[in-house]
């Protein structure tokens, strides 16, 4: 079911981890992202409730549309509310577009999923998603997949929408704890802890992934 998803994840934790290696090793770099940051934090302190809404938004799309990252914000985030409040903006809009997806799933149903993924692989995810899966499946399956992709999923399959956030709540307030905190360790410049956080949450959803696909495959 899985066996391009490692990959994937591998290569998109190389990126990110040499991006933060950039930005985090060079001094005039991370001193100029800080200025920035600092801008748009004035902007925002000016404008609460419109920049809070925005991250809301930001972080609701993100979790519904594959190319766009909610990492993007997280230090913006951090740097003007704090870490609770960040999670708080951070886990709202997740949830929102984790819901939003679910209700395109259900009700618009395979038509809308298969500008996700291709015929033969949306039929292989057919096979294995059902309406009465575990929960722990549907825990392993918010791990292991991009997060846009298990709300359209189970929607379809008409998986039971309170077990559903249920699941995305668990998995995403534990991503957005880890997220908060690597963002903070990147407004202090604290390397190697963000690093290392970034090596396992990589290393968290492959191996979410090997299991799912296990249990599939003995299924």
């Amino acid at each position: 079911m899985r066996t391009s998803a490692p990959p994937i994840r591998i290569a998109l934790a190389a990126l990110l981890i040499a991006a933060v290696l950039t930005l985090s090793m060079s001094g005039a770099v991370h001193r100029l992202v800080l200025a920035v940051l600092e801008e748009a934090r004035q902007v925002a302190t000016s404008h609460p409730t419109y920049a809070m809404a925005l991250i809301v938004a930001f972080s609701a799309i993100a979790a519904m549309l594959a190319f766009v990252s909610s990492w993007v914000v997280v230090p913006f985030a951090v740097l003007t509310w704090g870490p609770t409040a960040a999670l708080l903006l951070l886990w709202t809009g997740w949830l929102m577009g984790g819901a939003a997806t679910y209700a395109i799933g259900r009700f618009l149903g395979r038509p809308a999923v298969r500008w996700l993924v291709s015929d033969d692989k949306l039929a292989r995810y057919e096979q294995r998603f059902v309406r009465h899966m575990p929960f722990y499946v549907v825990l392993l399956v918010q791990l292991a997949l991009p997060s846009e992709i298990p709300g359209y999923l189970l929607g379809m399959v008409g998986y039971p929408f309170t077990r559903f956030v249920a699941a995305l709540g668990i998995v995403e307030l534990t991503y957005g704890i880890a997220t908060v905190y690597l963002g903070q360790g990147f407004l202090d410049r604290r390397t190697l802890p963000v690093l290392a956080g970034l090596t396992l949450m990589a290393f968290l959803a492959i191996a979410a992934g090997n299991l799912l696909h296990r249990r599939f495959r003995h299924a």
